[in-house]
């Protein structure tokens, strides 16, 4: 429960009941009690990200910015942000009614191009 008036980018509690069960738990229970549950760092992640704001300028009424990016880079480092993505596109798919990985994907060669001479042309002189 956060003791501060919400944000509008905070999670909502059906929201946060799906991100829960993805996010790493604590490895030692017998250990020190964290002082900002998983909640409200995330909540202060979201502030960042949806507010385009650097990680400095985060409302004071958060934790201090720099254990909410210290949880974010962990996240980051331990693939969770990769796994939450992985299962919100799952349950929209089914939610539609599809499979819940997709079968088929487009590439658009147009994109993938980066010179007609190659890449590493005029990076080094070849008449010195």
């Amino acid at each position: 429960m956060i003791n501060r008036k919400p944000y509008p980018s905070d999670l909502k509690d059906a929201e946060w009941e799906h991100l829960e069960r993805l996010l790493p738990r604590r490895r030692d229970p017998r250990g020190a009690k964290s002082k900002h549950g998983a909640r409200e760092l995330l909540n202060a992640i979201l502030y960042v990200t949806r507010n385009g704001c650097i990680w400095e300028a985060l409302p004071h009424d958060f934790p201090p910015y720099k254990t909410v990016y210290d949880y974010y880079r962990k996240l980051c480092r331990r693939g969770v942000w990769q796994r939450i993505l992985d299962a919100l596109r799952e349950q929209v798919r089914v939610e539609a009614g599809r499979d819940a990985h997709p079968s088929i994907v487009v590439l658009d060669s147009q994109s993938s191009k980066t010179t007609e001479k190659g890449a590493n042309v005029g990076l080094i002189p070849t008449n010195v």
